[in-house]
């Protein structure tokens, strides 16, 4: 019962200090795949929940990826011992956003992450190369340095959204909203 009041409280803030953005439709980002397939947010992620983590520098790239274990394994990670069975149906996408001059870096940053990153993630890591200030204007977000992390409905509307580096009070949040 305190779990979920507190856990109450801090959605309630989540609302007030995101209000502006919660409720908004996700605004559409083409981005690619590590194996080159074209996906369109949040066209392409419609018809389940989805969580969307952006990052466009290195620093805030470091920090997205705290959030790839946990939410590996609240989210995705098989269960019942080995057989093909996720807790949950959702689509989780990581965004590494490459604009400016650093847009020439994507293709770089791409093949590394094919070799580093494990086969089974592959279909949740993406890459949106272009403009950066339709996304900070429409997502309100003007730091470089943290990753900022949605949470759409099935719809493509945000209901959810929190940044900076990975807490198990973030990530609870998310789990509340989606169950």
């Amino acid at each position: 019962m305190r779990h979920s009041f507190i856990l109450t409280l801090m959605l309630a803030a989540s609302f007030t200090l995101d209000a502006q953005v919660v409720g908004k439709q996700f605004p559409d980002m083409e981005t690619e795949t590590l194996e080159d397939k074209k996906v369109t947010f949040p066209m392409g992620l419609k018809g389940k929940y989805s969580i969307v983590g952006l990052a466009y520098s290195k620093k805030s790239e470091d920090e997205l990826n705290s959030w790839l274990g946990p939410v590996y394994a609240t989210f995705l990670q098989e269960s019942d011992g080995g057989f093909f069975s996720f807790t949950y149906d959702i689509n989780v996408c990581f965004v590494a956003m490459f604009t400016g001059v650093n847009a020439a870096a994507a293709g770089t940053a791409k093949r590394r992450a094919v070799r580093n990153v494990p086969p089974e993630l592959f279909p949740h890591f993406f890459f949106y190369k272009g403009d950066l200030q339709p996304y900070k204007e429409a997502l309100e977000f003007d730091r470089s340095d943290i990753p900022y992390l949605f949470v759409l409905n099935s719809d493509g509307k945000i209901v959810y959204t929190t940044s900076g580096t990975y807490s198990q009070e973030k990530l609870d949040a998310m789990e509340e909203l989606i169950e």
